[in-house]
């Protein structure tokens, strides 16, 4: 056997071995990064117009595989009392026993359960969603935005744009309905950074 064909049998003997030690690629987990991330939700006032609420403190993780996405998990918390709706006489009301009850059920949170893709870069997001100590199902509608290295600092991130809609009265809110509205309409952006 000449040189040549000895240093290529020995290049590819590596490159499969190599291959094969390190194994398909496997799921990345991610932390939610709050800082480039928002929770927005509209509800309706007498028909007039939305009121625009914002949750400033959540986390949370996930793990994606682009190649796999039906594998992947989700966890994430939402600090009750970081609710704000831009009123501090209406903020303080839906922390109170009427509304979130703040006190007895600080923390809203959503585990999902089920991923389906429905299109190149769309899919839903089905899971458990516990407001007030009531769980209910709930699906979000998730849009996959971009995979990629973070110019600033390196760092492996992924970015997705979800929303859906939710009855508050399924979750015991039912203070003022027929005048404040009971379908929320929830908007989400998330970028996850990965460990």
């Amino acid at each position: 056997m000449s040189m040549i064909k000895l240093a290529c049998t020995y290049i590819a003997s590596v490159l499969v071995a190599t291959a094969l030690s390190i194994g398909p690629a496997r799921a990345r987990t991610y932390d939610i990064d709050i800082v480039h991330s928002n929770i927005v939700f509209f509800i309706d006032h007498l028909g007039f117009s939305r009121v625009v609420g914002v949750a400033r403190d959540f986390g949370g993780n996930f793990e994606f595989d682009p190649a796999k996405p039906e594998a992947s998990s989700l966890d994430v918390t939402v600090k009750v009392e970081s609710i704000s709706t831009n009123n501090k006489q209406r903020d303080s009301d839906i922390q109170g026993a009427d509304w979130f009850n703040a006190a007895e059920f600080p923390d809203i949170t959503f585990v999902g359960k089920a991923y389906e893709r429905t299109g190149e870069k769309t899919g839903k997001v089905a899971g458990d969603l516990t407001i007030a100590g009531i769980t209910q199902p709930a699906t979000l509608d998730v849009t996959f935005n971009k995979e990629g290295e973070n110019p600033w600092d390196k760092s492996q991130v992924v970015g997705f744009s979800a929303e859906t809609t939710v009855k508050r009265s399924d979750f015991g809110l039912k203070t003022a309905l027929g005048m404040i509205g009971d379908d929320v309409k929830l908007y989400i952006e998330i970028e996850g950074r990965g460990r």
